[in-house]
């Protein structure tokens, strides 16, 4: 058994002592100052930056579930990164678990069906799946992990038409806290099952997923950009519009602030924008129809709705895959009538202090409502609200002031609760934005039950 770098005599005698039995007990272990630990602790949010132990870079469950009885024997936290999208915690003082190497991926034709290792992104499943005509119902970007994606619900492009990306899960394999290797359905382990689905690594390591894949090859979508003194035309139109679509429709509404630069299409460089995101699983002509009503709401400056493979499901919002320094919040509203409409515009419309880069409405509902029971416990919200600003050095408070104000300025129509996997905070507030009191004790007792020693770093919101 090989470690990357001796061991610092800085560490304290707990954490010291785990690095040690790790090196004998597992195959790679990285250290603090070596390629290995900056490349497996990178996050695509620079402004985070992880300063675990070190580094167990899991080949396969077994070793998950060695690093995580070794961390409760030494009374050492263990958290978990597979492709350095959503940590919101530092962890300093813990162990690292990298599910990066983890890749496995499987398409099993008779039952359409996937095995997908934590290390996998959608974009590899997508294209696995995409010969068959199968379609893994995923979230926006899909650059992202499968298994953090999933294992926080997932609100995607065919949220309305599909319900969440967890509603699809078949079964996990996870490593619980305990250090246990168990697999989890509706009909075994079906309390670990409905923790695991909206309870992110709360009670367990998922190093495995397998996921049903519905038969959809293309869909009717894309994007339709309006210029910036159009925002109040194309926001009135869409609030309307949205609350009357059928649920094979799903769309979100987004202000832009675009850079100068050549990643952005030529008409929206260094300009506000608004972008209609739109989604439809029906018959083409019909999509073509319900568009025509925010078509004709102001000139777009582009427009990529049209039929489209279900593959490039993710040029629809479009979001940036290199790392970007930025702050995100994110909030619930209970609607998007005249009065929400008008209040948005004045948040952050043109000409408004607003520095956010997105702010985005996204409309739920469908399919979202009718899934089954899990810890993902804001299926009845109607609309969600996301921002993302970027934070530069010097920068950061200013945007983070920025999303506070249009908080608060949203204030009178929002609900309790948030996304869990648009939600940055961690610990405590973590668990008060995501989870109800019943829900929230609900996974407190399991988490008793599953990680008797309080090893795994995501459960600290629940036990401490």
């Amino acid at each position: 058994m090989t470690s990357t770098t001796p061991i610092d005599a800085g560490y304290r005698p707990a954490g010291d002592a785990a690095v040690r039995a790790l090196t004998d007990a597992v195959s790679r272990v990285h250290l603090p100052g070596t390629a290995s630990y900056a490349r497996l602790t990178r996050t695509q949010n620079p402004t985070l930056t992880l300063g675990p132990l070190a580094v167990v870079e899991a080949t396969d469950a077994s070793e998950v579930a060695t690093t995580l009885r070794l961390a409760a024997a030494f009374g050492v936290r263990v958290g978990v990164q597979g492709t350095g999208h959503g940590p919101t915690d530092t962890m300093d003082g813990a162990l690292l678990v990298s599910t990066a190497t983890l890749d496995e991926l499987t398409i099993d034709l008779v039952q359409c069906r996937a095995r997908i290792g934590a290390g996998v992104r959608w974009s590899a499943v997508l294209e696995a799946a995409a010969p068959y005509g199968l379609a893994p119902v995923c979230g926006s970007s899909t650059h992202v992990g499968v298994v953090g994606l999933l294992t926080g619900g997932g609100v995607g492009p065919l949220a309305r038409s599909h319900g969440l990306a967890s509603d699809h899960v078949h079964a996990f394999e996870v490593v619980t806290g305990d250090g246990e290797v168990r697999r989890a359905t509706r009909v075994r382990n079906a309390d670990l099952f409905w923790a695991l689905r909206g309870g992110k690594g709360a009670l367990g390591i998922v190093t495995a997923v397998e996921l049903d894949l519905p038969s959809l090859s293309q869909v009717y979508g894309g994007a339709i950009y309006f210029a910036g003194e159009d925002a109040a035309a194309v926001v009135r139109t869409w609030g309307v519009w949205a609350q009357l679509l059928p649920e094979q429709a799903t769309t979100s509404l987004a202000v832009l602030r675009l850079p100068d630069l050549d990643l952005v299409p030529p008409p929206l460089r260094g300009r506000t924008a608004v972008a209609v995101r739109f989604v439809w699983t029906g018959d083409p002509d019909e999509g073509g129809e319900l568009v025509r009503a925010v078509r004709s709401a102001a000139t777009p400056l582009v427009d990529t709705v049209g039929v489209m493979p279900y593959a490039a499901i993710a040029s629809v919002h479009a979001d940036p895959e290199d790392p970007i320094p930025s702050h995100d919040s994110t909030f619930l509203l209970e609607e998007f009538g005249p009065e929400v409409t008008e209040r948005f515009l004045e948040l952050v419309g043109p000409g408004t202090p607003c520095v956010q880069a997105v702010v985005e409405v996204r409309q739920l509902g469908g399919r979202v409502r009718t899934g089954d029971d899990c810890a993902f416990a804001h299926r009845d919200a109607p609309y969600s609200v996301f921002t993302t600003g970027i934070a530069a050095p010097g920068t950061a408070p200013v945007v983070a002031d920025d999303a506070r104000r249009i908080a608060a300025g949203l204030a009178p129509w929002a609900r309790a609760g948030s996304m869990p996997n648009f939600t940055t905070r961690s610990g405590r507030a973590f668990v008060e934005a995501v989870h109800p009191p019943a829900v929230a004790a609900r996974l407190h007792a399991l988490s008793l039950a599953y990680d008797p020693s309080g090893v795994l770093l995501a459960a600290r919101g629940l036990r401490d």
